[in-house]
């Protein structure tokens, strides 16, 4: 008898819970669908949070760390990913679409150009198309490695298409340009790193280059005047006389 009235309390509990556990599926549900209607992204994330405590799917663990992304919240999107880069290259091929795009760029926002690499690469891998190519070139070439910025840099301005733009926001006003021009800039400093004294010239043909496809490049004209001065700097220690 005991037995017996143990194991109807036992189902009973369990009962309790998974009727508990549903009611609390449909409130979240219904304040996540309430929240997307406000527009409140903060309320958004934690309703997806309680959503993914509550019945954990990676459809929603992935989209979670996106909406974290798109709020700047770099680190909170990696760490909801369960990032790990010890383990990072074996996870790559089978991330989904989504967690792989979300690792590139939250690592890349947060200056791991090392580690976002990879990830950009299985972008590329999935769906080659200009716009992955730069953030590759880009990435390259902050790491010096100057043969893999090409790489990407000579398919990106093969492939670019007249209505490709790139922003760029070193001015109070951010401001795009034809995204050809952003790789002939890429080019001009690829050219320029490959031989810093012998190059200058050439990387300055580049950009003047790039600079007639967008008038507008503002980051043209202040490399320009960069690689110039430093120009002027080798010439005059080439005329000091030695000692």
């Amino acid at each position: 008898m005991k037995r017996l009235l143990g194991l109807i309390l036992l189902m009973s509990s369990l009962m309790i819970n998974a009727q508990s556990n549903s009611e609390l599926l449909a409130h979240y549900e219904a304040y996540y669908n309430q929240m997307k209607k406000q527009g409140d992204v903060q309320g958004i994330i934690n309703a997806m949070t309680h959503l993914n405590i509550l019945a954990p799917s990676t459809a929603r663990k992935d989209t979670l760390a996106y909406l974290y992304m798109d709020q700047g919240m770099n680190m909170q999107a990696i760490n909801t990913l369960e990032y790990n880069q010890s383990t990072a290259a074996l996870s790559v091929g089978t991330d989904s679409d989504i967690a792989v795009q979300v690792k590139a760029l939250a690592l890349k926002a947060l200056k791991q150009p090392q580690l976002a690499v990879p990830f950009f690469e299985e972008m590329f891998k999935r769906n080659p198309n200009p716009l992955v190519a730069y953030e590759l070139a880009e990435l390259n070439l902050q790491l010096k490695k100057t043969g893999e910025a090409e790489k990407h840099i000579i398919y990106g301005l093969a492939n670019s298409k007249d209505d490709m733009k790139k922003a760029f926001f070193e001015t109070q006003t951010p401001y795009e340009v034809p995204l050809k021009a952003a790789f002939m800039y890429l080019n001009a400093l690829n050219t320029y790193n490959k031989d810093t004294k012998a190059n200058i010239d050439a990387a300055v043909d580049i950009l003047d280059a790039a600079l007639k496809e967008a008038p507008n490049f503002n980051m043209i004209q202040i490399t320009k005047n960069e690689l110039l001065r430093q120009k002027q700097i080798i010439q005059a220690q080439a005329t000091q006389p030695k000692n």
